[in-house]
């Protein structure tokens, strides 16, 4: 029995979405992108898999 990695099965999804994006002549500059980060900063917020937070220098502006 082969056990799939979840990294595995997340390549397969963005394997799928590029075709899928090709297939409707769609197209995106891999390039431009990260991929498979762990956190992303969106309006002055840090996203991570477990949490979301202000940005450190936003809170120092706040405080002074």
């Amino acid at each position: 029995m082969i056990v799939k990695t979840k990294e595995e099965e997340y390549n397969k999804v963005v394997v799928k979405v590029v075709k899928r994006l090709i297939e409707n002549n769609l197209y995106i500059k891999p390039g431009k992108y990260e991929w498979k980060v762990k956190k992303v900063e969106f309006l002055e917020v840090v996203i991570g898999p477990k949490e979301i937070k202000v940005k450190e220098e936003k809170i120092k502006a706040v405080l002074d």
